[in-house]
C-alpha cells in the first residue's frame, strides 16, 4: 500500500511541476508578444491621444481664423463697391 501511496505522490509532483512549467511557458510567452506589440506599434508612428487633441485644436483655430479673415475680406469688397 505504501508503494502506491509513492506512485501517487511521484505523479502528484510531476503533474504539479509540468503545471509550473505551463505557467512559466504562458507568462513568456505573454512577455514576448507584448514586445513584439509595442515594437510594431512603435514603428507605425502611432501619435498618442495627446498629440492629436492638440492637432485637432490647432485646425480648429486655424479653421476660425480663416473664416474670420474671409469675413472681413469681404467685408472690405463690399466697402469698396
Amino acid at each position: 500500500m505504501q508503494t502506491r501511496n509513492k506512485v501517487l505522490d511521484d505523479l502528484s509532483q510531476l503533474m504539479t511541476n509540468a503545471m509550473g512549467v505551463a505557467q512559466g511557458a504562458r507568462t513568456e510567452a505573454e512577455t514576448a508578444m507584448k514586445s513584439l506589440i509595442d515594437r510594431w506599434l512603435a514603428d507605425r508612428d502611432f501619435v498618442t491621444r495627446e498629440e492629436f487633441d492638440a492637432v485637432r485644436a490647432m485646425a480648429q483655430k486655424a479653421r476660425e481664423e480663416n473664416e474670420a479673415l474671409k469675413a472681413r475680406i469681404d467685408a472690405l469688397e463690399q466697402g469698396g463697391k
